[in-house]
């Protein structure tokens, strides 16, 4: 089980794009046709299936949202982050 992050903690780790939501990391997508956005929750469900830490991903029109949080401990963990960072470096 990973430790909970501090709010301090959460604020210095967050990747560039992603903001917190109560318990929740999230960041939102865009894309310029509906079936890049497809491709892109699909290589982020690869990723997080390798990773076993599955995030809630919505598709819509032209944007997909990710949100993270590790729901064992109740909140925001270290899982969380690395799991943005990594969606993060194959989305450069």
């Amino acid at each position: 089980m990973a430790d909970l992050l501090s709010d301090d903690e959460i604020s210095e780790q967050l990747p560039d794009g992603w903001e917190r939501d109560g318990d929740e990391i999230v960041r939102v997508y865009e894309f310029d046709e509906y079936l890049r956005g497809v491709a892109f929750a699909q290589m982020v469900g690869e990723i997080s299936e390798a990773e076993f830490h599955h995030p809630t991903i919505e598709i819509r029109y032209k944007e997909v949202e990710i949100r993270f949080t590790s729901h064992e401990e109740g909140g925001i963990t270290d899982q969380d982050i690395h799991m943005a960072e990594l969606i993060e470096s194959e989305h450069s």
